[in-house]
């Protein structure tokens, strides 16, 4: 069965949550010392971007305010040139940017089912 907008969008949105999360209470020294959570956070973004590269032209434009190109371009990024990835970068993307993407993206995803 082919995936929608709705599920692609989904995974954006737990993916940052998880990013989010693997970030929280650490400084920005702590995340430069641990591969572990360097890891995490950049698998976290890669899936940001893998997924925003899948949603709609359609879509896409319904949602301008949604920094597409950048998403995808920040994962082609990550995996491409993954021998010079910019860690402070990528912690001023979870601080700053992935908020930001929570809230735009929340009120597009379908209430979970109780």
């Amino acid at each position: 069965m082919p995936r929608d907008d709705a599920a692609y969008l989904l995974d954006m949105l737990l993916a940052a949550r998880d990013a989010i999360d693997f970030a929280s209470g650490l400084t920005f020294e702590q995340f430069e010392q641990s591969r572990l959570h360097q890891n995490a956070i950049l698998k976290s973004i890669e899936i940001i971007g893998e997924a925003a590269a899948r949603i709609t032209v359609e879509a896409k434009e319904a949602h301008p305010d949604i920094l597409w190109s950048e998403i995808v371009g920040m994962r082609n990024r990550l995996v491409h040139a993954y021998f010079d990835v910019n860690l402070t970068r990528v912690w001023d993307t979870v601080q700053q940017d992935l908020p930001r993407l929570i809230t735009s993206i929340e009120p597009l995803v379908p209430p979970e089912e109780q």
